[in-house]
């Protein structure tokens, strides 16, 4: 059994239900039944297979938001591959490095006007297990997903069938989705699809795809389209707030936020808008989807919740020892997890769950706490994470590169707060010649060549030095008063 056993057997029960409804501004939606859709992924399989895709292969997707991303990720999967999906800003020199890191066999690049994608071989990559695949092929992989990275280093996940249907049947006991359900979907495919796109249409839901985040057009999707959920980040939902259109969200039973950190102001002007609290949750690749705040969405919009119920969260100490008693802001201690569908393995270097686990858990390096009620809260994640419009990274993956760069001799890259994207990358850089120091724009360039475009710092501040802990190391908290410099690229 996989997940697209799961939506074939919604297309035999019901295949004129809609699966995706596609939102075509002024022309009005267009749906794709789920007769549709599983004829398509079939096709696609087909073309694979006849390609030369095999069982277990690694097969990187990359496309453009909307139908041509389901329809080309099911069919990867309908074809036996390991489905790597990419962000479809990457190009050239950038896309064959991520396919040479994730040891592609096969890619498939669907460009935004083109009916067909075109489908390369890559390089024989090899085995990656050290056993000749033989281990990474009993996992029967069926999903590669690399994380933020809390360096330049990130971690490729893997997850096999089995572990994507337990995390999505622990998911959806507290979620409920159901055939009646339409989902309205505003985050990025490349970087949500499992305990999301695979949930919603493994239990028979429709998934609406707007034409735009921005507001106005979302809503007017809406009032035609009539979600019953909306699951978004909070960059959406502040946007969805400023609206003053009066256009309402009637039919909405469930508002699910994720991608980063709920800020209060941001619920709350959700909810006085629209009347409807936002429930938190707290997403993890080598996870998936264990704690939601379901029960104090109203009263605690900022909490994380609590666990769902097929999953046990606890805290640990500094000593590795479950934190008993009562938690704190001035208490925490390590979000550990433990429960269905955690990841199978990290494919570079190999690492197998076993070896990644501590006593079956697995370790977020996020503090937290619990109140009184038994919500979780964070008190902090890694200083130097930046989410923009629902995309994560960390400022070590963009600090690496500016170290490339002659003129560089250090620099620092944190998070700024953006009215309209949520936060955007912004870099302190301490120049090799303090007398000529390198321009914006020259480092803007040097980044985009190495990076995808979310990743180039919006601004560089040329500074004297970078700010230090009592240990030397990098203090990650605050941000350094900049000395005179360049002007901010744009």
């Amino acid at each position: 059994m996989t997940v697209v056993d799961r939506i074939r057997a919604r297309a035999d029960a019901a295949p004129g239900h809609p699966a995706l409804v596609v939102d075509e501004g002024s022309g009005g939606s267009r749906a794709v039944s789920y007769r549709d859709l599983v004829a398509s992924a079939e096709v696609r399989a087909q073309r694979l297979r006849a390609a030369g895709l095999r069982a277990g292969e690694r097969c990187g997707l990359v496309a453009p938001q909307g139908p041509g991303f389901v329809e080309h990720a099911l069919g990867i999967l309908a074809a036996g591959g390991c489905l790597v999906p990419i962000p479809d800003d990457h190009r050239g020199a950038i896309l064959d490095g991520f396919a040479a890191r994730a040891r592609l066999h096969r890619l498939v690049v669907l460009a935004a006007d083109a009916a067909e994608p075109s489908l390369r071989a890559c390089p024989d990559p090899g085995p990656v297990d050290g056993a000749g695949d033989e281990a990474f092929r009993a996992l029967a992989p069926a999903y590669l997903r690399y994380t933020s990275g809390t360096t330049s280093r990130r971690k490729g996940v893997i997850l096999g069938h089995a572990a994507i249907l337990a995390r999505l049947a622990a998911a959806n006991r507290a979620l409920a989705i159901s055939p009646a359900d339409r989902v309205l979907w505003l985050l990025p495919m490349a970087h949500h699809f499992v305990v999301s796109i695979l949930l919603y249409l493994g239990e028979g839901a429709s998934v609406l795809l707007p034409a735009g985040s921005l507001a106005r057009s979302v809503l007017d999707f809406a009032r035609r389209a009539a979600p019953s959920v909306l699951y978004a980040s909070p960059h959406h939902y502040r946007l969805l707030a400023k609206d003053a259109s009066g256009a309402g969200l009637g039919a909405l039973r469930l508002a699910v936020s994720t991608a980063e950190g709920l800020p209060r102001d941001v619920a709350a002007a959700f909810t006085a808008r629209f009347g409807h609290p936002i429930a938190q949750a707290l997403g993890i690749i080598e996870v998936g989807l264990p704690v939601v705040n379901l029960a104090s969405r109203a009263t605690k919009p900022e909490a994380l919740g609590r666990p769902l119920p097929d999953f046990d969260v606890w805290l640990r100490d500094e000593d590795g020892r479950r934190l008993e008693g009562p938690t704190s802001p001035e208490r925490t201690g390590e979000i550990c997890i433990r429960g269905p569908g955690l990841l199978d393995a990290y494919l570079d270097p190999w690492l197998p769950a076993a070896r990644v686990l501590e006593r079956g858990s697995f370790r977020t390096g996020d503090q937290g706490w619990f109140d009184a009620e038994g919500d979780l809260f964070l008190a902090g994640r890694r200083a130097s994470r930046i989410s923009m419009a629902g995309m994560k990274f960390f400022g070590e993956e963009v600090e690496a590169v500016l170290a490339t760069h002659p003129g560089v001799r250090e620099s620092r890259v944190f998070a700024r707060e953006h009215a309209h994207l949520g936060e955007v990358p912004v870099a302190e850089v301490v120049p090799a010649d303090a007398a000529a120091p390198p321009a914006a724009q020259e480092l803007a360039a040097h980044c985009r060549a190495a990076l995808p475009g979310y990743k180039v710092p919006r601004e560089f501040r040329i500074v004297a030095a970078l700010p230090r802990t009592a240990t030397g190391k990098l203090a990650r908290a605050g941000e350094a008063a900049p000395s005179p410099g360049p002007a901010p690229a744009r």
